[in-house]
């Protein structure tokens, strides 16, 4: 079955490279938009983003005990807590749809439902506070509010369907966790909680993106960006070689090396396609932007569903999503459409699905896209004819 599946794809590259009409304009921009998206991702995404991503996620699966998991995003964990615990996470970290990946592969590979973990997926990159802020001052507060308000129910409300749906096989999921042996760690909580918590401070901190309106708190933090970026780094060296003996720090380094090969090609490879297809912000690639344009003006059903299936492929790094919007709305997309992207398009993309389906298989990720499309489409269709 292997050599047929590997077989099948060389045989798909060799007929689309055959086929492939090399002289139309289309591809060719295409195909320099896929590397100059890959090229932009390289220098602006990795370095920063995915690989203490990668770190934190290793560290989940070795320092973090499966019971503490267990206790608090486990399937026997209270619902209020679990939820309320993945919802916050994500608010906190405000991750891109790419960097939250190894993060949820960490959690719901250390026994961490797959309702919480699914909520904590699309939670990281869609409950973002900063860019509600400033969709609430560029786009207008009725649509930062409703953005808000809609990504914080969209998180709950999937991951409980997500939970529901595939009940059974989390029963037998969670069983095997459940007779799992206690790691027998005798490290006190805040040691781990802090080592943790300096990498998130570092993640989030390293990221902070400048200001698109000055003034204010969120200039004031990005002032001081590098300062508490650099603290943190510290504090995680000093707690990395002071609290943990060799063995684990090896672990670790295995863990986070084994996300890294994981992730990182899915990842490549969905960010040359997205880009073949749909390019840069401001850049053609194959599909013109004027067709995407056409398609989501007004506030009818269809227009919605474009715009959150549209949205979902697309890649947004984090704020992007905004000036992105802004041009739209200038070329007369609707406002239900404008909120379908903004619920669709930050937490999924092309290579954020790849990934999810070698973590939990392709059904589940049909089912996790599928919710997020319909529900962004109802939710755009209802906010369209109100507003």
């Amino acid at each position: 079955m292997e050599d047929k599946r590997k077989f099948a794809w060389i045989l798909g590259v060799f007929l689309l490279a055959y086929w492939l009409p090399i002289d139309s304009q289309g591809v060719r921009s295409g195909a320099v938009e896929a590397l100059a998206m890959l090229h932009e991702y390289a220098r602006e995404h990795v370095l920063l983003c995915l690989i203490p991503a990668f770190f934190i996620a290793g560290a989940i699966s070795v320092f973090v005990s499966q019971q503490a998991v267990m206790k608090y995003l486990g399937g026997q964990a209270k619902k209020w807590v679990a939820y309320s615990v993945a919802a916050v996470s994500g608010t906190i970290l405000a991750v891109c749809s790419c960097t939250v990946l190894p993060l949820f592969a960490g959690i719901y590979k250390r026994g961490a439902g797959l309702g919480p973990a699914s909520a904590f997926l699309y939670s990281g990159p869609a409950i973002n506070v900063l860019s509600i802020i400033l969709t609430a001052r560029v786009l207008g507060f009725q649509l930062g509010l409703a953005r808000a308000v809609g990504a914080i129910i969209f998180s709950v409300l999937i991951g409980i369907s997500m939970a529901f749906i595939f009940r059974g096989e989390e029963e037998v999921r969670q069983k095997g966790f459940a007779q799992l042996p206690d790691d027998g760690s005798e490290r006190p909580l805040w040691k781990t909680v802090w080592h943790m918590a300096s990498m998130v401070v570092f993640l989030v901190f390293a990221n902070w993106a400048a200001p698109k309106v000055p003034g204010g708190v969120w200039e004031a933090v990005y002032s001081v960006k590098w300062y508490v970026a650099a603290a943190a780094l510290l504090s995680t060296l000093v707690a990395t070689f002071v609290w943990f003996n060799r063995d684990e720090k090896e672990e670790w380094m295995g863990s986070t090396f084994e996300y890294a090969l994981q992730v990182l090609p899915l990842l490549f490879g969905g960010v040359l396609v997205a880009g073949f297809l749909l390019g840069r912000p401001g850049h053609e690639a194959l599909i013109p932007s004027r067709w995407v344009a056409s398609l989501v003006g007004g506030n009818s059903v269809g227009a919605n569903f474009f715009a959150s299936i549209s949205g979902a492929f697309m890649y947004f790094a984090t704020l992007t999503e905004v000036p992105i919007l802004q041009g739209l709305l200038g070329s007369g997309m609707g406002q239900g459409p404008a909120l379908a992207l903004l619920l669709a398009g930050p937490a999924l993309s092309l290579p954020n699905m790849l990934v999810i389906r070698s973590v939990i298989g392709t059904r589940k990720t049909v089912v996790y896209v599928g919710l997020v499309v319909v529900m962004s489409t109802i939710v755009g269709t209802i906010f369209g004819y109100i507003s």
